[in-house]
């Protein structure tokens, strides 16, 4: 490999592209990473004020639902912005120090979803096999413990990822094909040996968010067990139903990044701005959804956003 040594550079500012190849239609791509980005605030900040300003909705799932959309706001404001800086005003220039902060920030918070994913998964496991005990088994104490777990299990796989990243040195290159920062699309531009980087990073992908996965599936297996063993039909109806919302949202959380690894693994004859827009949508499409989501298919959320947005019809 390459070392400073040879070449006498070290970057410390970096230029992101936005979309390669696509640069004459910037313009006309902003457009619906504005409208998401708007209804991505709007619907998430909305449903945090009603959970948090109802008392009735102080229930675990919908606490659960508060942090998740909570971290939908960050995850979208760790992305979109700086996209839409690229493709209104040509702002691509981005620090070393801000560049590795995003890393940070969209890898801590893409992390915390996946295990609020997999607490909420938990919940309705509760709900529907223990229904009786369920107050007593999700307490206050409880969830507010979760979100500790959940925030420590995050900085403590992140930070060493990060610190892995400040050890090296970028000699190779300071162009990033992209709209944002991201660990091994920064690492890979540095003259230094990054094998420890990908090795650690495929660790805390298996050790977080495919064991979130993997958990959520063994959950909704004994929900499918546990309810296939309910006599009556009405009840059984009732108990899919409550788990509609969080399978849509786990499948729209988890499918475009699923699909764009492997797009990025084994889809080499593929465009660059194809695998750029894939990742995009990944980070796009689950905060701007989840809040209509739930909206549409809880009916508890839904009768207090039709209260705030329309009092006299009430």
């Amino acid at each position: 490999m390459a070392t400073l040594s040879h070449t006498g550079v070290s970057y410390t500012v970096f230029c992101l592209l936005g979309i390669p190849g696509l640069e004459d239609q910037h313009m006309w791509i902003s457009i619906p990473f504005f409208i998401s980005y708007v209804i991505t605030l709007l619907g998430n900040s909305l449903l945090v004020c009603i959970i948090l300003t109802k008392r009735s909705l102080h229930e675990p799932m919908y606490l659960f639902l508060c942090m998740l959309a909570g971290a939908d706001v960050v995850l979208s404001t760790c992305t979109v912005p700086q996209a839409l800086a690229i493709f209104w005003f040509r702002a691509g220039e981005i620090s070393l120090g801000r560049c590795i902060t995003q890393v940070f920030f969209l890898s801590s918070t893409f992390m915390c979803e996946s295990g609020i994913l997999l607490v909420m998964a938990f919940d309705r496991y509760i709900a529907i096999c223990y229904p009786l005990r369920y107050t007593t088994i999700l307490t206050r104490t409880l969830i507010g413990k979760i979100g500790v777990i959940i925030f420590l299990r995050t900085h403590c796989t992140i930070s060493p990822m990060i610190f892995l990243l400040k050890r090296l040195t970028f000699c190779r290159n300071n162009i990033l094909p992209h709209t944002f920062c991201e660990h091994i699309g920064l690492a890979k531009y540095a003259c230094d040996d990054i094998h420890v980087n990908i090795w650690y990073g495929f660790f805390v992908l298996m050790s977080t968010v495919i064991l979130d996965i993997v958990l959520i599936f063994v959950s909704y297996a004994l929900i499918l067990h546990a309810v296939f063993h309910i006599p009556s039909q009405d009840a059984r109806h009732k108990a899919l139903t409550t788990c509609g919302s969080h399978v849509c949202v786990i499948v729209l959380f988890y499918g475009p990044g699923i699909f764009s690894v492997l797009t990025q693994r084994f889809g080499r004859h593929i465009p660059l701005h194809v695998h750029i827009l894939l990742a995009n949508v990944s980070m796009l499409a689950p905060p701007m959804l989840n809040p209509i989501i739930y909206g549409v298919k809880t009916k508890q959320i839904r009768e207090q956003v039709v209260y705030v947005l329309f009092p006299k019809q009430k």
